[in-house]
């Protein structure tokens, strides 16, 4: 057949044997909006005449972007979400449940083999357990919500071969950091993306996360990973359904196949404003930085907290540095403080959120001020993404974020190896 695994997952919902190029129409498994998004998505619903929801079960909102609401007019739209999922019958995560990309994977809505839909651009994020995840515009959601399909153009694929053994100190997030800066910003537009090698199969489930939340980043429509033990494992103890892994062929057709060795793979930074403007933490070391973000969608989870809370345990944030720590659940907030995390970031001088996407996303939680320098655990740096566009952002690991906000300026994770053992 020669089909990578998005090829054989749109085959597989469209009824045909699709190949890239194909326009085809599909079911879709799941699909959700959030609250930056979910307004328009009913007014969408609205238009289109729609009386009901066609599959109740396969559709949920969450309030996640700015939660609490900032302002009046986000309250408003957060009761307009509301109310319509009373009316509907659909489930809606309210304000303090956590991110939509950690709330439908964690709340086992999906499983290896879907094709999910999600009215944020970092749907992306579940390819990390063998899913079709792209993120579509509300009018596109709505459509999915009346008829239960979309359409789709298959895209071609590229393969990435992720080789070697990564150095202490370093993770997932240089990982991809260092392969957006190599494939660039735009250098990936709708193509589907797949992740292979030795430094993928040693990752947990939550490491791999991270590195398919930003496929988008390159421009990818997904990010998609083979369903191996770990990953069928995590999905029957999170799922409700049964997963069906999708493997690509053996002879299948990439578009181009980039192969990687990141043995000695130094913590990556990327610089403002752009995602792909990446570089060598010893290029920027000694930048001075006034505010650090660790959380997101991105690297929000208890493996991320436990990194940082092993840094920072026993010691203080340093003078003038605004350390804001956000979980991205409420169950991996419980977890962390079951695990004495939280009690760690407070002692240290860190702040801590309720999950959600907190500073990430600019409207409330730590807007910047002007001129001021902030290092973020997020996937985004462009002008104005955490509130400010007279600020400068920087994107790293937990790990260099918190050594960064130890030190003040930007500093290297594999100082502190010791701890991170």
């Amino acid at each position: 057949m020669r089909q990578t695994i998005a090829e054989k997952i749109l085959s597989e919902h469209s009824g045909r044997n699709a190949k890239a190029g194909d326009n085809v129409i599909a079911d879709v498994d799941f699909c959700f909006g959030q609250d930056g998004t979910s307004g328009m998505i009913i007014d969408s619903f609205r238009k289109m005449g729609a009386e009901n929801v066609s599959n109740k079960d396969k559709y949920c909102m969450v309030l996640d972007h700015s939660c609490p609401s900032p302002n009046i007019g986000v309250s408003t739209i957060h009761n307009k979400i509301r109310d319509f999922a009373r009316e509907q019958n659909v489930k809606v995560f309210d304000v303090g449940q956590g991110v939509c990309h950690q709330l439908v994977p964690e709340n086992g809505f999906i499983a290896c083999g879907d094709l999910v839909l999600g009215a944020d651009s970092h749907t992306c994020t579940y390819g990390a357990i063998n899913i079709f995840s792209t993120g579509v515009g509300s009018t596109d959601l709505a459509i999915t919500l009346v008829s239960g399909k979309n359409w789709f153009m298959v895209p071609e694929t590229i393969k990435i071969v992720a080789g070697g053994e990564l150095p202490k100190g370093v993770y997932s997030k240089d990982v991809i950091l260092k392969i957006i800066g190599d494939i660039g910003a735009d250098g990936a537009t709708y193509k589907a993306v797949e992740f292979y090698g030795k430094v993928i199969n040693r990752l947990s489930v939550d490491a791999r996360f991270t590195i398919s939340n930003m496929a988008v980043e390159m421009g990818a429509k997904c990010g998609l990973m083979a369903a191996d033990k770990k990953v069928v494992d995590w999905v029957k103890k999170h799922s409700v359904r049964d997963p069906k892994p999708v493997e690509a062929d053996d002879d299948a057709r990439y578009e181009e196949v980039r192969e990687y060795d990141f043995t000695d793979l130094s913590p990556q930074i990327a610089k403002p404003h752009t995602v792909d403007n990446v570089c060598d933490v010893e290029e920027v070391e000694g930048t001075s930085i006034s505010a650090v973000s660790i959380g997101t969608c991105t690297n929000g989870r208890l493996e991320d907290l436990e990194i940082a809370a092993k840094i920072l345990k026993g010691r203080k944030v340093a003078r003038d540095v605004k350390l804001i720590i956000t979980p991205a659940s409420k169950k991996i907030y419980l977890d962390a403080v079951k695990k004495g995390y939280v009690e760690t970031f407070i002692t240290s001088g860190a702040i801590v959120n309720n999950p959600g996407c907190g500073p990430c996303v600019g409207t409330h939680q730590g807007v910047l001020a002007d001129g001021e320098n902030a290092l973020s655990t997020a996937n985004r740096n462009f002008k104005g993404r955490m509130g400010n566009p007279n600020s400068n952002i920087y994107l790293a690991s937990p790990a260099t974020a918190a050594a960064t906000a130890l030190e003040g300026e930007i500093a290297d994770p594999r100082e502190h190896k010791r701890r991170l053992a």
